[in-house]
């Protein structure tokens, strides 16, 4: 597999279904910490623009909390609460005392967790949605080729909101 020149692994141009889902994913994965290289905590705390209160710090808590839904509660069934807020769960609320350092370690694990519960299984093995996702999805099962297409366009398009945060705040683009 090429590599960027910043390092994220190029999805190959040829490949089997399952190889071609899961190395778009990881490459989108390594888009969302390479958008908070070199950033301090209070310039991963700045918003885009009023009104919005999206972070990069709230992005990739968000994305946390987006994989450990997906994978864990949805994929594997499991009854895990929220990373962060209990209330909410979305991840994009900031603590004080936690920064990226932390939000990353924990996004991290959450990833890993991720492809610990998916290496083995099928791309038609399904998970259960709860009947409110149901609701939009129009069936309470999901195979976990739909997560993995579901993923892509989920970071795809926060990673999108990364790049125009990542501008506002020192003018680097790319990635």
């Amino acid at each position: 597999m090429g590599m960027t020149p910043d390092g994220r692994p190029v999805p190959p141009p040829h490949a089997d279904e399952r190889t071609m889902l899961e190395s778009w994913l990881e490459f989108h994965r390594a888009t969302l910490p390479l958008k908070c290289a070199g950033l301090d905590d209070r310039q991963v705390r700045q918003a885009s623009v009023a009104p919005s209160t999206m972070t990069l710090l709230g992005l990739v808590q968000h994305l946390a909390e987006v994989e450990r839904n997906w994978f864990q509660r949805v994929f594997a069934g499991q009854d895990i609460p929220p990373v962060y807020e209990a209330q909410k769960g979305d991840g994009f609320t900031l603590a004080p005392d936690r920064g990226i350092d932390e939000a990353l370690a924990d996004w991290r694990a959450e990833v890993a967790r991720s492809r610990e519960l998916t290496a083995t299984a099928s791309l038609d093995d399904s998970g259960t949605l709860s009947e409110r996702e149901a609701g939009f999805v129009g069936d309470q099962g999901v195979s976990l080729r739909w997560i993995l297409v579901h993923m892509i366009e989920e970071y795809a398009r926060h990673n999108g909101h990364a790049d125009l945060l990542r501008e506002r705040i020192d003018g680097v683009t790319g990635a």
